[in-house]
């Protein structure tokens, strides 16, 4: 077993991926032709977002992810040797600041913002064993 893509729906699809790649510097894969389904290339394992009528059409019942409510249980992390930077173009770009990148006892810098869709990111540095 192993982790092929995080999948996130969202509300707009194509809102979704150019903010990833404005906030983040991610690249897009490709937007399926219908606009329901992106992936963002992030390396070994995909990022990918559909629209939330995709949630209904596979008979899933889902919370629509909103800037408005706390976010759910779950984040998004993307890892860079310069999270303080990320950080300042995430929010440069629209992402909600929520915690300012600070060192983590085990060496690590850390700090977190909410995209569009009111989804956690973490903003981190590798860990270095």
């Amino acid at each position: 077993m192993r982790l092929g893509y995080t999948l996130i729906y969202v509300s707009d699809v194509t809102a979704a991926v150019d903010f990833y790649e404005s906030a983040f510097g991610l690249q897009r894969r490709f937007i399926h032709e219908s606009g329901l389904y992106a992936e963002m290339d992030t390396g070994e394992t995909t990022l990918s977002f559909a629209a939330e009528t995709m949630a209904e059409m596979n008979g899933l019942a889902i919370r629509p992810n909103s800037p408005r409510d706390l976010p759910a249980g779950i984040e998004i992390c993307l890892v860079t040797e310069s999270p303080e930077a990320a950080y300042g173009q995430a929010v440069g770009a629209g992402a909600l600041a929520v915690k300012a990148v600070e060192e983590k006892p085990w060496g690590q810098r850390v700090g977190y913002v909410r995209d569009l869709n009111g989804c956690l990111v973490e903003i981190c540095s590798p860990v270095h064993p």
